[in-house]
């Protein structure tokens, strides 16, 4: 069976071909002209998603080695995203779906980034706890079954990566700032300063705007000008532990509270080698398996878009040609 995976949910545009659960190609476009920006601008990625879409979805039949014939399932991102960039790539799909008579099934974004660790040679395993983490969404999930998905905690307000990105800018080290963030972290030599961890009343719920303030706080009040570069590197790593620090702390509760046989992380922000190594301490401590995707499915890819597709249609569950887009995360988490 060849599963053609469709992502446009944000500023890459995607394609990917899984046949026979072996992946025959995972074609990304990035667009980078948005680091002019400081962010990612709608109207331009929409443009852009246009333009790259159909010479990309060439490239990735060919590199899989298949024509249009053999496609047999299109799956898409539906949402949550840029509402104009959804609209290309979902678009695209329904209309290979309606012309070639195969089976289409929009794909919500966040469940892509849960299941991708099903990519890797190791798998989870049901039920799993996993944290995903990415730059507009912190969520800590239970995951019974392909498909019941329970949100145990959120963000109630800032997303990590979102507070990544923006500490960055405050450093002056450009967007996006998850990398950058962690380069500079890694090279400082000086003793952390110790922003504050927010404690909120649910004690699963994740709050980052008050990390942020203390950043810039911290900033403006030792610095009046140009920050040196040590101290940048200071800044970096002192942020990035209390990020890690909020974010496995709350998971240390979850798995405390919850019996699983694994547990994952994913996302953008799955890719940081400091959240990484304590995810990794805390599955040791606990004898209990860890799943972290390679780099190139932490981050936005049609492949994991293909994967999640193929699993709701094995659960027999499909959807209209008249299914819409939808920019934000529903209340029910999956789609309907």
């Amino acid at each position: 069976m060849n599963i053609v995976g469709i992502e446009s949910s944000c500023d890459e545009t995607s394609v990917a071909v899984i046949t026979e659960n072996k992946i025959k190609s995972n074609l990304i476009s990035s667009q980078e002209f948005h680091t002019n920006f400081g962010g990612v601008v709608p109207e331009l990625s929409s443009r852009a998603h246009l333009q790259t879409i159909l010479p990309l979805f060439k490239k990735a039949l060919n590199k899989a080695e298949i024509g249009l014939k053999d496609i047999n399932l299109i799956c898409a991102t539906a949402g949550p995203g840029l509402i104009g960039a959804l609209l290309v790539g979902l678009n695209f799909a329904k209309g290979l779906s309606l012309s070639l008579k195969v089976p289409f099934v929009p794909v919500n974004h966040i469940e892509g980034h849960l299941f991708s660790g099903f990519l890797m040679p190791e798998k989870p395993e049901f039920p799993f706890l996993s944290l995903l983490v990415s730059g507009g969404h912190t969520l800590l999930l239970l995951v019974k079954s392909d498909t019941e998905i329970i949100k145990i905690g959120s963000t109630i307000d800032d997303a990590a990566g979102e507070a990544f990105d923006k500490v960055s800018k405050m450093l002056g080290l450009g967007y996006p700032g998850g990398q950058k963030i962690q380069e500079y972290a890694e090279r400082n030599a000086e003793e952390i300063v110790k922003f504050p961890v927010a404690k909120l009343k649910s004690e699963l719920d994740f709050s980052f705007s008050g990390l942020k303030t203390s950043v810039l706080r911290f900033i403006q009040e030792n610095y009046n000008g140009e920050i040196p570069e040590k101290d940048k590197c200071l800044i970096a790593d002192s942020f990035q532990k209390a990020a890690v620090k909020a974010l496995t702390s709350n998971f240390i509760k979850a798995l405390n509270n919850y019996k699983v046989k694994s547990i994952s992380i994913a996302g953008g922000v799955a890719a940081n080698k400091h959240l990484q190594s304590e995810m990794k301490m805390i599955a040791d401590k606990s004898k209990i398996k860890l799943v972290v995707p390679e780099l190139s499915f932490c981050g936005d890819n049609a492949a994991m878009i293909a994967y999640r597709g193929f699993r709701l249609f094995e659960n027999r569950i499909i959807y209209p040609l008249d299914y819409n887009a939808f920019p934000k995360l529903k209340n029910n988490f999956q789609l309907p």
